[in-house]
């Protein structure tokens, strides 16, 4: 898996940390081990995971000669305010299409990511509803091209397409070394991951394969149902993986994608019990800030399977933290009067009661 023969833009000067979580560890009983790759310091404005997608997605658009970027994503999306924050590094113009995948969800005085869309200058924001955003996406780019002569480069949601998950191929290499250096980090048994979009869940378990990594990865899901969104992480990592090793011959076994969705509650975006003791425990344990929609979710998955035993005891479990802390302070989803040992999760017992079925 040569990565250097792609074009690539280098927005973050250094590795991200691998740090542990003992109090975290030790609040969950111990059994396991926790550790946390801080992707949310990555680079661009306020960091998380699509800096490392638009790495390689930015790196095309540019040996294309685009002159503007058309991208989507929900109403606080982090997609694109990092590829708002990457067009104006690369001095590219940058038009969002947001869709509403919560009807009502637009507002167009909201804080979080939304008011950093327009503090960054976005040249156009597009409100469109439900599943429409990808192909208002190509319409516009079709007529910026015919009326005005742009470049127009198409980066789709979250990057994640097997372009954007080289990204993410790069990370699980990145891993891989950091273990290796750093002798103070356990080897890892589990990589624990939100699964959204697809591009950082395909590109971690393309890369664990092609390297032959033991590492374990499970995703998350944050909106879709197991079967929907397994089937799409096999495609795209299938895809990716093809793409990274330049061998069309080589597939990636359906058993490696690993997917969990009790997570997801009432729907997208939506909140959960499960998440709002999530973020207060790692912000109350770690001082780590996780967001509603995809750590939070992800970091409930978390915290359900270490107490249902899904983690052999003894096990090193790294969670990925994508980013997404400038969404909390719109959602504002927690009582802070709320103290830890009071909070309980419903989605927990509701995974249980799966799992009794």
């Amino acid at each position: 898996m040569e990565l250097s023969r792609f074009p690539r833009r280098k927005y973050t000067p250094n590795v991200t940390p691998i740090e542990p979580m003992k109090r975290l560890s030790q609040e969950l009983g111990g059994s396991v081990n926790l550790f946390i790759k801080r992707d949310d310091q990555l680079g661009l404005t306020g960091g998380g995971n699509k800096t490392r997608k638009l790495e390689f997605a930015m790196a095309d658009a540019l040996l294309k000669g685009a002159d503007t970027i058309i991208t989507c994503g929900a109403v606080q999306s982090n997609h694109c305010r990092l590829t708002l924050s990457a067009c104006i590094q690369e001095n590219l113009k940058c038009i969002l299409v947001l869709e509403e995948r919560v009807p009502g969800s637009y507002h167009k005085d909201a804080s979080g990511n939304n008011y950093l869309f327009q503090l960054l200058g976005a040249e156009q924001i597009v409100v469109v509803g439900l599943g429409e955003a990808p192909q208002k996406v190509q319409e516009m780019a079709a007529e910026l091209r015919e009326t005005q002569g742009r470049n127009v480069y198409c980066v789709p949601g979250g990057a994640s397409n097997e372009i954007g998950a080289l990204g993410y191929c790069a990370c699980a290499a990145e891993i891989q070394n950091q273990i290796f250096e750093d002798t103070s980090l356990p080897r890892m048994d589990y990589l624990v991951t939100a699964s959204g979009s697809g591009g950082t869940h395909a590109g971690l378990t393309a890369a664990m394969y092609a390297l032959r990594s033991s590492i374990k990865v499970v995703g998350i899901s944050t909106r879709h149902p197991e079967d929907v969104q397994t089937a799409h992480i096999h495609a795209l990592a299938d895809k990716t993986l093809k793409f990274a090793t330049g061998d069309g011959t080589l597939d990636l076994p359906t058993e490696k994608v690993v997917v969990k969705d009790a997570y997801v509650g009432p729907g997208y975006s939506l909140p959960t019990e499960g998440m709002q003791e999530a973020v207060t425990l790692f912000a109350r344990k770690e001082g780590i800030l996780l967001d509603p929609v995809y750590t939070g979710k992800a970091a409930a998955g978390l915290i359900d399977l270490v107490r249902s035993n899904y983690f052999e005891p003894g096990s090193n479990v790294l969670f990925l933290h994508t980013g997404g802390a400038p969404s909390l302070y719109h959602y504002m989803p927690i009582d802070t009067t709320v103290a830890v040992a009071g909070a309980t999760s419903k989605v927990a017992n509701d995974s249980e009661e799966k799992k009794s079925d």
